[in-house]
């Protein structure tokens, strides 16, 4: 663990982000900096994903936003970039298309099945649900998500069926993949130090036109 080096990066990319805030939001950022930095030492954090969450970070700030990140939400879940402006919640996972050795020959199902689960999952402890990935990659998002009235049982089941493959200690509900939802996505740019907002539907279109419906499944 280096944690001087930790410090250095976090440092460059904080003082690149505050350039474009507001004099008074610059120590909002410094404090998830800090509080990042504090999570390294505990080896609970890595530098990459800490970057991800400080651009996310500064760009909610921007809005007007106080920022934690790797909130404790239950005794189990932990969200990676928690935000508050008034009583509204928001809350962004962070996407970067990692998935582990044993799933190497299953390794689309899996990440679909890892997407459905977070919308599932943290959605319903805030008012905003995102997801964020660098520009580099791209977060397989299933169609019924971009519509909560249209959600045909046997697509439900399907997904559910899908997410029991890989997560059963604890499943995810049938219920949570009912009520849950998506409401933006964050297109981060690590060179340029910005992430760009879009809605899911633009975001799943242009996924689409890029793979092609008969590529895969969503």
């Amino acid at each position: 663990m280096d944690v001087e080096k930790f410090k250095d990066d976090v440092y460059v990319i904080t003082d690149r982000l505050a350039i474009n805030l507001k004099k008074d939001d610059v120590p909002k950022l410094n404090y998830v900096r800090q509080r990042l930095i504090d999570l390294y030492q505990q080896n609970l954090v890595k530098i990459n994903h800490s970057v991800l969450e400080l651009i996310c970070a500064a760009n909610l700030i921007s809005n007007g936003c106080v920022v934690d990140v790797e909130k404790q939400l239950t005794d189990s879940l932990v969200c990676d970039v928690y935000a508050k402006k008034g009583d509204q919640i928001s809350i962004i996972e962070i996407e970067t298309g990692f998935t582990p050795p044993e799933h190497a020959l299953d390794t689309i199902d899996y990440y679909m099945s890892r997407i459905v689960s977070k919308i599932a999952r943290y959605s319903k402890y805030c008012a905003k649900f995102s997801l964020a990935t660098p520009v580099i990659g791209m977060l397989p998002i299933n169609k019924i998500f971009l519509n909560s009235s249209l959600r045909p049982e046997n697509e439900i089941k399907k997904i559910k069926s899908l997410c029991d493959r890989f997560y059963k200690n604890p499943p995810i509900a049938y219920d949570d993949i009912v009520n849950a939802k998506l409401n933006s996505v964050y297109l981060i740019n690590i060179d340029k130090n910005f992430a760009k907002e879009i809605d899911p539907l633009t975001y799943h279109e242009l996924t689409m036109s890029i793979l092609g419906k008969s590529e895969i499944d969503l």
